[in-house]
């Protein structure tokens, strides 16, 4: 049989949408692999049908990683576009766990008519089963796009969510900047991580796609990554790389835990960060709120940064802390300001500390730095 998924992507590079990649080339074969996988698990009628839908077999998956820009979430939303599973879902990792999370507080917190109703029926008091049971009834494949680890709440229930859901016959395609064998890498209590990451590499493919070119990089390069001043027409080309860098993407939004306090970003999808400077540093948050959101985020966009004055020093010195975050984590920054760097905060209490700021700006809308990513 005609593969569909092979048939979209040559048409992506007839129509120019693409150009011909031996690295996403060589990443499709495993995919095209599972498409096929897949369409000869379906189930038909019978009773062979039944026990296989009884004690499914799980099939074999695919965890494609890379650095930013290599194509990795094109490939698999290709793939998901064409495989002809009946049940399968797309999201990004982080909204999944926050589901998850929100399925185990409710199996604790309801009653045994509320977890009847909500789960099915199950004897004792662990949420993982049932909640495993919820995840695989609506969906038989799943993939999961920014496959990354850096929260010990997720980190610690991971290994045994999978561990069910592949037991039930559930199928993991994934991307992820990060090998399997670094994911929670310096996490607290990491050896408990360990098993998940044994058990991720026995259930999948890991399908290295690192050609030397960046496609993200070449429409940061072509608009370029400073916009000042802040007027309307900064604004538009602005608006315009956001959505072409978001591509397909939807803002789902993005909820960071820090410290027991919730910071929401609705303008969020993925690895990518649209937000205002009023947001980031006219309100009270810290290096720590900061550092969350320069691992969450491998690209940000900061609009309506203001020229800055010694009665908004306060500000200045949150922005001087976001930029020294954003600075160590190689974050590719975009911004729209009402001037250049050295001219944002020339005068006043903290102006000369604030050199090194603008230095750093000045180094992060270079070639390099954006290179480097």
């Amino acid at each position: 049989m005609a593969s569909a998924l092979q048939a979209a992507y040559d048409a992506r590079v007839r129509s120019g949408d693409i150009r011909p990649d031996p690295a996403q080339a060589a990443a499709l074969q495993p995919l095209l692999r599972l498409e096929a996988e897949l369409a000869g698990d379906e189930p038909e009628g019978g009773i062979l049908a039944m026990l296989r839908r009884r004690h499914p077999e799980p099939i074999r998956g695919v965890y494609l990683v890379g650095p930013v820009g290599r194509g990795k979430s094109m490939l698999m939303d290709l793939f998901y576009e064409a495989v002809g599973a009946e049940k399968k879902r797309r999201t990004h990792f982080h909204v999944f766990m926050g589901e998850i999370h929100r399925l185990i507080d409710a199996w604790r917190k309801g009653d045994r008519a509320a977890r009847k109703t909500r789960f099915g029926q199950h004897k004792g008091d662990d949420p993982i089963p049932p909640v495993a049971d919820v995840v695989a009834r609506d969906a038989r494949l799943l993939c999961f796009d920014e496959f990354q680890v850096t929260d010990i709440a997720d980190a610690m229930i991971l290994g045994r969510l999978f561990e069910a859901l592949f037991a039930r016959g559930v199928t993991l395609v994934a991307t992820s900047n990060r090998l399997p064998d670094e994911l929670y890498k310096n996490g607290i209590n990491r050896q408990l991580f360990l098993p998940f990451i044994d058990l991720l590499k026995r259930k999948v493919d890991v399908v290295p796609i690192a050609g030397p070119h960046d496609y993200r990089l070449d429409r940061l390069r072509a608009a370029g990554v400073w916009f000042s001043p802040d007027d309307p027409d900064n604004r538009r080309q602005t608006a315009a790389l956001w959505r072409d860098m978001l591509g397909p993407e939807e803002e789902d939004g993005e909820t960071l835990e820090v410290l027991g306090r919730k910071v929401h970003f609705p303008h969020a999808a993925g690895g990518l960060l649209r937000a205002s400077f009023e947001s980031l540093c006219s309100v009270a948050l810290g290096p720590n709120d900061y550092v969350a959101v320069a691992e969450r985020f491998h690209t940000i966009f900061l609009e309506g940064v203001p020229r800055l004055t010694p009665d908004r020093r306060e500000e200045a010195r949150r922005f001087v802390i976001l930029i020294d975050a954003l600075y160590e984590a190689r974050t590719r920054l975009i911004v729209r300001a009402e001037a250049e760097p050295t001219l944002l905060y020339p005068e006043g209490d903290g102006a000369f500390e604030f050199e090194r700021t603008a230095s750093r700006l000045q180094e992060m809308r270079s070639e390099s730095w954006l290179q480097d990513r």
